[in-house]
C-alpha cells in the first residue's frame, strides 16, 4: 500500500480527533469505545490504531492540538496593544463561539483526570501551560506599568483561569445559560483586578521620569 502523504495524514489524523471528541462528549470517556470513534470517524480499526493506540492516546492527541490553538490565540492577546480588546475577543472565542461538543469533552476529560493517570498528567501540562502563559503576559505588563493589580501576579493568573473554569462549567451544565449577557461583566471584574494602565498614561509617566530638568541645580 503507498505511504499517504503528509498533508492527508494530518488531514485523516485531525478527522479522528474530531470524531473522538464528539463520540466523548456524547458519551463521556468510559461509555465510549475506540470501535465507536471508528463508526463515527468512517475509519477501520486498523486504520485508527496507525494513529493512536487508546483513547488516552486520543486524549493526548485533544490536548496537543488544543495547546497549539491555544499558543496561536494567546500570542494575539501578548501583542495586542489593547489589552482589555483581546482578551475580549480570546473570552469570545473560548465562551462563546465554540461549539458546544467541544464544552462537553473538555468537562469529561477533566473529569476523567480524577481517576485516570495518564489523562490526569495531559490534563495539567495543559492547565500549567495556560495558568504560565498569563502569568507571564501579566509580569510583563506589570513590569511595563500596563497594569497595576493589587494582586500577586501567581494569585492573578490563577483567579483568572478560575473564572474561565466557571464560565466552562457553567455553559457545559446549563442549558439555559446565556455567556453573551454574562461576559461584559466578568471582563469588568477582571478589569476590576488588573486595573490597566492605557497606553498614552504609561508613555507620559515614562517621559517624565527621564525628562532633564530645565536647569541645573548644584
Amino acid at each position: 500500500m503507498p505511504r499517504l502523504k503528509p498533508h492527508i495524514q494530518r488531514q485523516r489524523r485531525e478527522h479522528i480527533l474530531e470524531a473522538a471528541e464528539q463520540c466523548f462528549a456524547r458519551a463521556g470517556f468510559h461509555r465510549t469505545t475506540m470501535q465507536d470513534i471508528c463508526r463515527e470517524a468512517g475509519v477501520s480499526p486498523g486504520a485508527l490504531y496507525i494513529y493512536f493506540d487508546s483513547k488516552e492516546g486520543l486524549i493526548e492527541g485533544i490536548a496537543e492540538r488544543d495547546r497549539a490553538e491555544f499558543q496561536r490565540r494567546f500570542e494575539a492577546v501578548a501583542n495586542a496593544p489593547d489589552l482589555m480588546a483581546a482578551l475580549t475577543n480570546l473570552c469570545n472565542q473560548y465562551f462563546v463561539e465554540e461549539p458546544p461538543h467541544k464544552r462537553l469533552m473538555c468537562i469529561e476529560i477533566g473529569l476523567e483526570a480524577t481517576r485516570n493517570k495518564r489523562v490526569g498528567e495531559i490534563y495539567r501540562s495543559v492547565d500549567t501551560l495556560v495558568c504560565d502563559s498569563f502569568e507571564s503576559l501579566f509580569q510583563r505588563l506589570a513590569d511595563a506599568g500596563r497594569i497595576a493589580p493589587e494582586l500577586s501576579i501567581p494569585a492573578l493568573a490563577r483567579v483568572c483561569m478560575t473564572i474561565g473554569d466557571g464560565l466552562f462549567w457553567r455553559r457545559a451544565t446549563d442549558p439555559a445559560f446565556d455567556s453573551n449577557s454574562v461576559l461584559p461583566a466578568v471582563l469588568g471584574v477582571i478589569e476590576g483586578l488588573l486595573k490597566p494602565v492605557s497606553i498614552l498614561d504609561t508613555a507620559e509617566t515614562s517621559a517624565r521620569r527621564t525628562r532633564r530638568p530645565l536647569h541645573d541645580t548644584d
